[in-house]
């Protein structure tokens, strides 16, 4: 038997933040650029209160910093606004408050506005969190956000995203509707990047989430963490992982998602840690591996990162 879990309401298209009319009594919750950025201009929000230093691979610890700041004030809502990081931070507050949670994306890669999914940082490792209550109750996305993104975070994002799609589409865990949504993801996002027509890529990320969300990604995002957990970005990291992830699966996907990746010219990825402690970290991370199309072994794994390591991912 086959289920589909997603928000109970999602919005799109472009001008969908500034036409949507939010509750007052919000707890916003975002990043330091959002001021600078213009965005709380345009989200006009009324009477609401905010945080604004959500940082970059958040931990528990700003969690814990928001809940003793907010909690038992008078709140309606917690809105999210900002990139993954913040939409994880966001949906764990809401949750924790029993708030209401309403989730923009302002970079389109994570797909968190869309998933049952928040990941954050616990003794400086990441640990995702999975659970229906995390879902958003509404998702916003509106493609004006992408206009100036710096083109370092659409690289990164662009490739989270596709990472997502393609290795979701080949979980043991997907079905019809989630390999739909991928394969449509993937379409988009590489005629994007391709042809750098980047108001696209809010659509093939949101198809992304969908798909994703319900099937969960594989190999190349347990590869991914332990490069992050060493100051690496995550789409960063992913674009080597993913590509050599592919090819041991044989996906279908790897030839496309190479081009993709090598349309983008990310710099040469290094670990740090040795092979051995990082293969065990990785071959722990059974929310990924178990829904992998091949078998991983331990060896298998410290086999991938040498490749890695030696600049070989492209050979």
């Amino acid at each position: 038997m086959d289920s589909i879990r997603q928000p109970n309401h999602i919005v799109f298209g472009k001008n969908s933040v500034r036409d949507f009319t939010f509750p007052n009594d919000c707890l916003l919750i975002t990043s330091k650029g959002a001021k600078r950025r213009g965005w709380l201009d345009y989200i006009n929000l009324k009477n609401f209160q905010m945080f604004d230093d959500v940082e970059p691979n958040p931990s528990m610890i700003t969690v814990e910093k928001i809940l003793k700041k907010f909690d038992g004030t008078e709140i309606s809502s917690v809105i999210g606004l900002g990139g993954g990081s913040v939409l994880d931070v966001s949906k764990f507050i809401a949750n924790k408050m029993n708030k209401k949670k309403i989730l923009i994306p302002t970079t389109f890669g994570s797909g968190s506005e869309v998933t049952r999914i928040s990941v954050l940082k616990i003794d400086g490792k990441k640990k995702s969190f999975h659970d229906n209550s995390l879902f958003a109750d509404v998702a916003i996305i509106d493609e004006n956000f992408i206009e100036k993104t710096p083109i370092q975070i659409i690289k990164n994002s662009a490739i989270d995203a596709c990472a997502q799609c393609t290795e979701a589409y080949d979980s043991i865990n997907g079905n019809n509707y989630t390999r739909f949504f991928c394969e449509k993801a993937f379409d988009i996002l590489e005629y994007a990047i391709l042809n750098q027509r980047y108001e696209k890529l809010p659509s093939g990320a949101l198809y992304a989430g969908l798909g994703f969300g319900n099937a969960s990604t594989t190999l190349g995002h347990a590869l991914s963490y332990v490069f992050s957990n060493e100051g690496i970005s995550h789409g960063h990291a992913l674009a080597f992982t993913t590509t050599i992830a592919h090819k041991f699966n044989s996906s279908k996907f790897y030839s496309r998602f190479r081009k993709v990746v090598e349309k983008f010219g990310f710099e040469q990825i290094f670990l740090k840690q040795n092979y051995d402690d990082a293969a065990e970290i990785i071959l722990n991370d059974r929310k990924h591996l178990d829904n992998n199309p091949k078998p991983v072994s331990k060896i298998d794994i410290e086999n991938l990162l040498e490749i890695i390591n030696e600049k070989r991912v492209f050979d």
